[in-house]
Protein backbone atom coordinates (compact mmCIF):
# COMPACT_ATOMS: atom_id res chain seq x y z
CA UNK A 1 0.00 0.00 0.00
CA UNK A 2 1.58 3.08 -1.53
CA UNK A 3 1.40 6.10 1.10
CA UNK A 4 0.57 9.67 0.04
CA UNK A 5 2.78 13.00 -0.02
CA UNK A 6 2.19 15.03 3.15
CA UNK A 7 2.24 18.17 0.58
CA UNK A 8 -0.52 16.52 -1.57
CA UNK A 9 -1.96 15.73 1.53
CA UNK A 10 -2.38 19.29 2.60
CA UNK A 11 -3.81 20.70 -0.46
CA UNK A 12 -6.03 17.98 -0.81
CA UNK A 13 -7.73 19.16 2.29
CA UNK A 14 -10.79 21.37 2.67
CA UNK A 15 -9.66 22.94 5.83
CA UNK A 16 -6.40 23.95 4.18
CA UNK A 17 -8.59 25.80 1.62
CA UNK A 18 -11.03 27.10 4.19
CA UNK A 19 -8.33 28.60 6.05
CA UNK A 20 -7.02 29.99 2.32
CA UNK A 21 -10.17 31.56 1.56
CA UNK A 22 -10.80 33.39 5.09
CA UNK A 23 -7.35 34.65 4.58
CA UNK A 24 -7.99 36.21 1.32
CA UNK A 25 -11.47 37.77 2.42
CA UNK A 26 -9.92 39.37 5.12
CA UNK A 27 -6.64 40.40 2.92
CA UNK A 28 -9.57 42.02 0.38
CA UNK A 29 -11.80 43.99 3.58
CA UNK A 30 -8.80 45.58 4.68
CA UNK A 31 -7.99 46.86 1.58
CA UNK A 32 -11.49 48.38 0.57
CA UNK A 33 -11.38 49.49 3.97
CA UNK A 34 -8.05 51.16 3.72
CA UNK A 35 -9.15 52.86 0.12
CA UNK A 36 -12.62 54.03 1.37
CA UNK A 37 -11.18 55.96 4.48
CA UNK A 38 -8.91 57.76 1.89
CA UNK A 39 -9.29 61.20 1.53
CA UNK A 40 -11.43 61.87 -1.97
CA UNK A 41 -12.33 65.19 -3.92
CA UNK A 42 -15.19 65.99 -6.14
CA UNK A 43 -16.21 68.80 -7.99
CA UNK A 44 -20.42 69.44 -7.84
CA UNK A 45 -21.45 71.69 -10.43
CA UNK A 46 -25.12 72.86 -10.88
CA UNK A 47 -26.10 73.22 -6.88
CA UNK A 48 -29.23 74.38 -6.48
CA UNK A 49 -29.64 77.58 -4.44
CA UNK A 50 -32.09 77.67 -2.06
CA UNK A 51 -33.32 80.92 0.15
CA UNK A 52 -34.74 80.27 3.51
CA UNK A 53 -36.12 82.39 5.88
CA UNK A 54 -38.28 84.32 3.04
CA UNK A 55 -41.71 84.09 4.93
CA UNK A 56 -40.25 85.13 8.23
CA UNK A 57 -38.76 88.40 6.43
CA UNK A 58 -41.96 88.99 4.79
CA UNK A 59 -44.38 88.58 7.87
CA UNK A 60 -42.19 90.11 9.85
CA UNK A 61 -40.74 93.06 7.88
CA UNK A 62 -42.39 93.55 4.68
CA UNK A 63 -39.72 92.86 2.88
CA UNK A 64 -38.96 90.18 -0.35
CA UNK A 65 -36.02 88.43 -2.39
CA UNK A 66 -35.60 89.87 -5.58
CA UNK A 67 -33.18 89.29 -8.41
CA UNK A 68 -30.95 86.58 -6.98
CA UNK A 69 -27.89 86.81 -9.21
CA UNK A 70 -27.09 82.62 -9.69
CA UNK A 71 -29.69 79.91 -9.28
CA UNK A 72 -26.71 77.09 -8.85
CA UNK A 73 -22.73 77.04 -7.68
CA UNK A 74 -20.39 74.87 -7.74
CA UNK A 75 -18.48 73.40 -4.91
CA UNK A 76 -15.38 70.93 -4.39
CA UNK A 77 -16.04 68.83 -1.42
CA UNK A 78 -13.21 66.58 -0.21
CA UNK A 79 -14.07 63.56 2.53
CA UNK A 80 -13.93 60.04 2.90
CA UNK A 81 -14.56 58.09 -0.86
CA UNK A 82 -17.30 56.12 0.76
CA UNK A 83 -19.14 59.31 1.23
CA UNK A 84 -18.43 61.70 -1.28
CA UNK A 85 -18.53 59.40 -4.42
CA UNK A 86 -21.97 58.03 -4.20
CA UNK A 87 -23.05 62.10 -4.38
CA UNK A 88 -24.46 64.08 -7.28
CA UNK A 89 -25.06 67.64 -7.73
CA UNK A 90 -28.42 66.72 -7.21
CA UNK A 91 -27.98 65.48 -3.80
CA UNK A 92 -26.49 69.01 -2.33
CA UNK A 93 -28.15 72.48 -1.90
CA UNK A 94 -26.78 75.75 -1.68
CA UNK A 95 -28.87 77.50 1.48
CA UNK A 96 -28.63 81.37 2.23
CA UNK A 97 -30.89 82.40 5.31
CA UNK A 98 -32.36 85.50 4.56
CA UNK A 99 -34.16 85.97 8.08
CA UNK A 100 -32.14 87.82 9.51
CA UNK A 101 -31.91 91.06 7.17
CA UNK A 102 -33.74 93.96 8.55
CA UNK A 103 -33.75 96.62 5.50
CA UNK A 104 -34.26 96.80 1.67
CA UNK A 105 -30.78 96.87 0.24
CA UNK A 106 -28.72 94.92 -2.65
CA UNK A 107 -26.70 92.80 -0.19
CA UNK A 108 -24.39 89.29 -0.79
CA UNK A 109 -24.22 86.62 1.89
CA UNK A 110 -22.65 83.35 2.23
CA UNK A 111 -24.38 79.77 1.54
CA UNK A 112 -24.07 76.96 3.34
CA UNK A 113 -24.11 73.28 1.83
CA UNK A 114 -26.87 70.85 3.33
CA UNK A 115 -26.21 67.29 2.91
CA UNK A 116 -28.35 64.43 2.30
CA UNK A 117 -30.04 62.43 5.10
CA UNK A 118 -27.38 60.61 7.08
CA UNK A 119 -24.00 62.18 5.73
CA UNK A 120 -22.10 63.07 8.44
CA UNK A 121 -20.96 66.64 7.50
CA UNK A 122 -18.20 66.35 10.27
CA UNK A 123 -16.43 63.60 7.81
CA UNK A 124 -16.77 66.72 4.98
CA UNK A 125 -14.85 69.71 4.16
CA UNK A 126 -15.63 72.64 1.15
CA UNK A 127 -13.16 73.09 -0.32
CA UNK A 128 -14.36 75.71 -2.70
CA UNK A 129 -17.06 77.50 -3.43
CA UNK A 130 -17.96 79.30 -6.88
CA UNK A 131 -19.15 82.03 -6.46
CA UNK A 132 -18.19 82.41 -2.34
CA UNK A 133 -21.36 84.68 -1.91
CA UNK A 134 -25.04 85.13 -3.40
CA UNK A 135 -26.37 88.56 -4.43
CA UNK A 136 -29.47 89.74 -4.16
CA UNK A 137 -32.06 92.51 -3.95
CA UNK A 138 -34.02 93.22 -0.60
CA UNK A 139 -37.40 95.39 -1.50
CA UNK A 140 -40.12 96.19 0.75
CA UNK A 141 -43.52 94.80 -0.53
CA UNK A 142 -46.32 97.40 -1.72
CA UNK A 143 -49.84 96.70 -3.39
CA UNK A 144 -51.37 98.26 -6.69
CA UNK A 145 -55.18 97.73 -7.76
CA UNK A 146 -55.30 97.11 -11.32
CA UNK A 147 -58.68 97.04 -13.76
CA UNK A 148 -59.65 93.99 -15.09
CA UNK A 149 -59.90 94.54 -18.74
CA UNK A 150 -60.82 92.21 -21.39
CA UNK A 151 -62.73 91.00 -24.84
CA UNK A 152 -64.94 88.46 -25.92
CA UNK A 153 -63.69 86.02 -28.57
CA UNK A 154 -66.47 84.48 -30.12
CA UNK A 155 -69.32 86.19 -31.71
CA UNK A 156 -73.32 86.89 -30.88
CA UNK A 157 -76.03 85.02 -32.95
CA UNK A 158 -77.79 86.53 -35.78
CA UNK A 159 -80.85 89.11 -34.51
CA UNK A 160 -78.58 89.34 -30.70
CA UNK A 161 -76.15 92.51 -29.74
CA UNK A 162 -73.75 92.07 -26.79
CA UNK A 163 -72.51 94.59 -24.23
CA UNK A 164 -69.47 95.61 -22.93
CA UNK A 165 -68.02 92.54 -20.75
CA UNK A 166 -68.42 92.67 -17.08
CA UNK A 167 -65.60 91.13 -14.88
CA UNK A 168 -66.38 90.16 -11.39
CA UNK A 169 -64.25 91.81 -9.57
CA UNK A 170 -63.65 94.56 -11.48
CA UNK A 171 -60.04 95.10 -9.66
CA UNK A 172 -57.31 92.79 -8.46
CA UNK A 173 -54.86 93.84 -6.07
CA UNK A 174 -51.36 92.85 -6.96
CA UNK A 175 -48.57 92.45 -4.38
CA UNK A 176 -45.39 92.18 -4.72
CA UNK A 177 -41.52 94.61 -4.87
CA UNK A 178 -42.55 98.49 -6.63
CA UNK A 179 -40.17 98.16 -9.44
CA UNK A 180 -42.10 94.93 -10.48
CA UNK A 181 -45.29 96.77 -9.97
CA UNK A 182 -45.08 100.35 -11.60
CA UNK A 183 -45.36 98.69 -15.57
CA UNK A 184 -48.70 97.18 -14.55
CA UNK A 185 -51.39 98.90 -16.38
CA UNK A 186 -54.29 96.10 -16.33
CA UNK A 187 -55.12 92.96 -15.77
CA UNK A 188 -56.48 91.19 -19.12
CA UNK A 189 -58.92 88.63 -19.95
CA UNK A 190 -60.21 86.81 -22.82
CA UNK A 191 -62.68 84.42 -22.92
CA UNK A 192 -65.20 82.74 -25.54
CA UNK A 193 -62.90 81.68 -28.29
CA UNK A 194 -65.07 80.90 -31.27
CA UNK A 195 -68.20 80.74 -29.41
CA UNK A 196 -71.91 81.82 -30.94
CA UNK A 197 -73.57 83.16 -28.49
CA UNK A 198 -77.51 83.92 -27.73
CA UNK A 199 -77.81 84.19 -24.67
CA UNK A 200 -75.74 85.99 -21.81
CA UNK A 201 -72.55 84.15 -21.30
CA UNK A 202 -70.74 84.05 -18.06
CA UNK A 203 -67.50 82.07 -17.15
CA UNK A 204 -64.36 81.98 -15.03
CA UNK A 205 -61.01 82.64 -16.54
CA UNK A 206 -57.91 83.35 -15.66
CA UNK A 207 -56.29 86.89 -16.61
CA UNK A 208 -52.41 87.85 -17.82
CA UNK A 209 -51.20 91.39 -16.31
CA UNK A 210 -50.40 93.67 -18.97
CA UNK A 211 -48.50 97.02 -19.43
CA UNK A 212 -50.25 100.04 -21.07
CA UNK A 213 -48.98 98.40 -24.55
CA UNK A 214 -50.73 95.42 -23.92
CA UNK A 215 -47.31 93.39 -23.38
CA UNK A 216 -47.14 91.02 -20.89
CA UNK A 217 -45.74 91.51 -17.63
CA UNK A 218 -43.90 89.13 -15.86
CA UNK A 219 -45.35 87.68 -12.49
CA UNK A 220 -41.80 86.52 -10.67
CA UNK A 221 -42.05 88.02 -7.50
CA UNK A 222 -46.02 88.66 -7.35
CA UNK A 223 -48.81 88.04 -5.84
CA UNK A 224 -52.31 88.21 -6.78
CA UNK A 225 -55.27 88.83 -4.89
CA UNK A 226 -56.92 85.65 -6.79
CA UNK A 227 -55.98 83.56 -10.02
CA UNK A 228 -59.79 83.90 -11.71
CA UNK A 229 -62.46 86.57 -12.59
CA UNK A 230 -65.85 85.86 -13.58
CA UNK A 231 -66.52 87.07 -17.27
CA UNK A 232 -69.95 87.94 -18.40
CA UNK A 233 -70.75 88.75 -21.48
CA UNK A 234 -74.65 90.38 -21.58
CA UNK A 235 -76.70 89.24 -24.87
CA UNK A 236 -79.78 90.91 -25.87
CA UNK A 237 -82.08 90.75 -28.41
CA UNK A 238 -82.11 93.34 -31.70
CA UNK A 239 -85.61 94.52 -33.26
CA UNK A 240 -86.35 96.51 -35.44
CA UNK A 241 -89.34 98.18 -34.21
CA UNK A 242 -91.68 100.16 -36.46
CA UNK A 243 -92.48 104.26 -35.43
CA UNK A 244 -96.28 105.36 -36.23
CA UNK A 245 -99.08 107.30 -35.34
CA UNK A 246 -102.81 106.59 -34.63
CA UNK A 247 -105.34 108.35 -36.52
CA UNK A 248 -109.26 109.51 -36.16
CA UNK A 249 -110.40 109.91 -39.66
CA UNK A 250 -113.43 112.47 -40.61
CA UNK A 251 -114.18 115.53 -42.33
CA UNK A 252 -113.52 112.94 -45.73
CA UNK A 253 -110.35 111.90 -44.86
CA UNK A 254 -109.81 107.76 -44.34
CA UNK A 255 -107.33 105.44 -45.33
CA UNK A 256 -107.39 105.69 -49.11
CA UNK A 257 -106.01 109.90 -49.23
CA UNK A 258 -104.30 110.07 -46.47
CA UNK A 259 -100.11 109.50 -46.56
CA UNK A 260 -98.68 109.32 -43.35
CA UNK A 261 -94.49 109.71 -43.28
CA UNK A 262 -92.72 109.25 -39.68
CA UNK A 263 -89.16 110.22 -39.66
CA UNK A 264 -87.17 107.85 -38.61
CA UNK A 265 -89.59 105.02 -40.24
CA UNK A 266 -88.45 102.91 -37.51
CA UNK A 267 -85.98 102.39 -34.14
CA UNK A 268 -83.49 99.80 -33.89
CA UNK A 269 -83.62 98.35 -30.23
CA UNK A 270 -82.03 96.12 -27.96
CA UNK A 271 -83.17 94.49 -24.82
CA UNK A 272 -85.35 91.48 -23.11
CA UNK A 273 -86.18 89.16 -26.02
CA UNK A 274 -89.50 88.67 -24.31
CA UNK A 275 -90.33 92.85 -24.16
CA UNK A 276 -89.34 93.07 -27.85
CA UNK A 277 -91.10 90.08 -29.40
CA UNK A 278 -94.64 91.12 -28.19
CA UNK A 279 -93.55 94.82 -29.61
CA UNK A 280 -94.50 95.17 -32.90
CA UNK A 281 -94.75 99.13 -33.53
CA UNK A 282 -94.03 102.24 -31.35
CA UNK A 283 -97.09 104.84 -31.10
CA UNK A 284 -95.76 108.38 -31.23
CA UNK A 285 -99.61 109.43 -30.55
CA UNK A 286 -102.63 110.26 -31.66
CA UNK A 287 -103.85 112.92 -34.86
CA UNK A 288 -107.41 113.88 -35.36
CA UNK A 289 -107.43 114.50 -39.01
CA UNK A 290 -109.99 117.12 -38.86
CA UNK A 291 -107.79 119.18 -37.04
CA UNK A 292 -106.27 120.55 -40.03
CA UNK A 293 -106.54 121.05 -43.29
CA UNK A 294 -104.54 119.22 -45.80
CA UNK A 295 -100.71 118.69 -44.40
CA UNK A 296 -99.92 118.10 -40.82
CA UNK A 297 -96.13 117.75 -39.32
CA UNK A 298 -95.17 117.83 -35.79
CA UNK A 299 -92.28 116.46 -34.32
CA UNK A 300 -92.64 113.36 -31.34
CA UNK A 301 -91.23 112.00 -28.33
CA UNK A 302 -90.71 108.49 -28.81
CA UNK A 303 -91.29 106.84 -26.03
CA UNK A 304 -89.28 103.87 -24.68
CA UNK A 305 -89.84 101.28 -21.81
CA UNK A 306 -86.02 102.14 -19.50
CA UNK A 307 -85.27 98.11 -19.54
CA UNK A 308 -85.12 98.84 -23.67
CA UNK A 309 -81.85 100.42 -24.94
CA UNK A 310 -82.59 102.80 -28.58
CA UNK A 311 -79.44 101.90 -30.71
CA UNK A 312 -80.76 104.45 -33.50
CA UNK A 313 -80.00 107.35 -30.58
CA UNK A 314 -82.86 109.27 -31.53
CA UNK A 315 -84.95 110.69 -28.84
CA UNK A 316 -87.61 112.42 -31.48
CA UNK A 317 -89.23 111.50 -34.72
CA UNK A 318 -90.91 113.70 -37.42
CA UNK A 319 -94.40 113.03 -38.46
CA UNK A 320 -95.96 114.35 -41.54
CA UNK A 321 -99.27 113.47 -42.90
CA UNK A 322 -100.98 114.72 -45.76
CA UNK A 323 -104.70 114.44 -47.18
CA UNK A 324 -104.61 114.34 -51.11
CA UNK A 325 -107.27 114.89 -53.31
CA UNK A 326 -109.50 116.79 -51.06
CA UNK A 327 -109.85 120.49 -51.11
CA UNK A 328 -111.34 123.52 -48.19
CA UNK A 329 -113.58 126.13 -48.99
CA UNK A 330 -114.39 128.54 -46.18
CA UNK A 331 -118.73 129.17 -45.28
CA UNK A 332 -120.04 132.06 -43.52
CA UNK A 333 -122.42 129.75 -41.27
CA UNK A 334 -125.35 131.38 -39.95
CA UNK A 335 -127.47 128.37 -38.67
CA UNK A 336 -126.30 128.40 -35.49
CA UNK A 337 -128.32 127.16 -32.56
CA UNK A 338 -127.85 124.95 -28.93
CA UNK A 339 -129.10 121.64 -27.69
CA UNK A 340 -129.52 120.57 -23.94
CA UNK A 341 -130.29 124.31 -22.64
CA UNK A 342 -130.98 124.43 -18.78
CA UNK A 343 -133.83 124.53 -17.26
CA UNK A 344 -135.65 127.61 -16.80
CA UNK A 345 -132.92 129.94 -18.50
CA UNK A 346 -132.64 132.52 -21.58
CA UNK A 347 -130.12 131.74 -24.31
CA UNK A 348 -128.86 134.27 -26.22
CA UNK A 349 -126.63 133.83 -28.88
CA UNK A 350 -124.16 136.49 -29.30
CA UNK A 351 -122.33 135.03 -32.30
CA UNK A 352 -124.47 135.35 -35.63
CA UNK A 353 -122.33 134.33 -38.33
CA UNK A 354 -119.41 131.90 -37.96
CA UNK A 355 -116.61 131.37 -40.80
CA UNK A 356 -116.01 127.57 -40.85
CA UNK A 357 -113.38 125.72 -43.41
CA UNK A 358 -114.69 122.47 -45.05
CA UNK A 359 -112.74 119.79 -46.30
CA UNK A 360 -114.13 117.41 -49.53
CA UNK A 361 -113.64 117.23 -53.45
CA UNK A 362 -114.04 119.54 -55.69
CA UNK A 363 -117.03 118.43 -56.87
CA UNK A 364 -118.72 117.93 -53.56
CA UNK A 365 -117.69 121.50 -52.10
CA UNK A 366 -119.38 123.41 -55.30
CA UNK A 367 -122.28 121.73 -54.41
CA UNK A 368 -122.57 123.15 -50.54
CA UNK A 369 -123.87 126.08 -49.69
CA UNK A 370 -123.74 127.77 -46.43
CA UNK A 371 -127.57 126.43 -45.89
CA UNK A 372 -125.77 123.03 -45.72
CA UNK A 373 -124.18 123.91 -42.95
CA UNK A 374 -125.23 123.82 -39.13
CA UNK A 375 -123.15 124.91 -35.90
CA UNK A 376 -124.23 122.87 -32.48
CA UNK A 377 -123.53 124.02 -28.87
CA UNK A 378 -124.42 121.26 -26.51
CA UNK A 379 -125.23 122.91 -23.36
CA UNK A 380 -124.93 120.18 -21.02
CA UNK A 381 -122.30 121.27 -19.32
CA UNK A 382 -123.77 124.77 -18.49
CA UNK A 383 -126.87 123.74 -16.75
CA UNK A 384 -125.98 125.48 -13.87
CA UNK A 385 -123.90 128.43 -15.35
CA UNK A 386 -125.44 132.10 -15.80
CA UNK A 387 -123.17 134.75 -17.78
CA UNK A 388 -121.49 134.81 -20.97
CA UNK A 389 -119.44 132.35 -22.15
CA UNK A 390 -117.34 130.45 -25.36
CA UNK A 391 -118.78 127.09 -25.83
CA UNK A 392 -117.08 124.81 -28.84
CA UNK A 393 -119.76 123.55 -31.40
CA UNK A 394 -120.02 121.07 -33.62
CA UNK A 395 -120.10 121.40 -37.43
CA UNK A 396 -122.14 119.66 -39.56
CA UNK A 397 -123.20 119.84 -43.21
CA UNK A 398 -126.35 117.83 -44.36
CA UNK A 399 -126.85 115.83 -47.04
CA UNK A 400 -123.17 115.34 -47.73
CA UNK A 401 -121.57 112.60 -45.54
CA UNK A 402 -117.36 112.86 -46.71
CA UNK A 403 -117.41 115.83 -46.00
CA UNK A 404 -116.50 118.32 -42.69
CA UNK A 405 -115.38 120.82 -40.76
CA UNK A 406 -111.54 120.89 -40.17
CA UNK A 407 -110.19 122.96 -36.62
CA UNK A 408 -112.23 123.79 -33.97
CA UNK A 409 -114.42 126.21 -33.14
CA UNK A 410 -116.55 128.15 -30.95
CA UNK A 411 -119.13 130.98 -30.64
CA UNK A 412 -120.32 133.12 -27.50
CA UNK A 413 -123.76 132.68 -26.01
CA UNK A 414 -125.50 134.72 -22.91
CA UNK A 415 -127.14 132.20 -20.68
CA UNK A 416 -129.81 133.69 -17.74
CA UNK A 417 -132.39 132.74 -15.70
CA UNK A 418 -135.60 133.04 -16.72
CA UNK A 419 -137.98 135.49 -14.86
CA UNK A 420 -140.45 134.01 -12.62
Amino acid sequence: MNSKNPLRRIFDSRVFWGVVSLLASFAIWIYVTSADSSDFRQTFRNVRVELVGEDTLRASRNLVVTDLDVGSVTVVISGPRRIVNPMDSDDLVAQVDVSKLSTSAYTSLKYDIVYPSGVSERELTVERKSPEYVTFNVSPLTSKEVPVRGGFEGKPDDGYTAESPVFEPSVILVTGPEAYLKDIDRAWVTFGRDMVVSSTYSTDVGFTLQNASGEACSTEYLSCSQDTVKATLPIRAIKNVPLTVNLIYGSGANETNTIVTVTPTYLTLTGDSAILSGMNQIVLGTVDLTDFSTTFTEEYSIPLDNTLKNLTGLSTAEVTIEVVGLETRTFAVTNINCTNMPDNSDIELITESLEVRIRGTAEQLSQIHSENITAVADLTDYRDSVGAYMTPVKIRVDGFTDVGAVGDYTISVEIRKANG
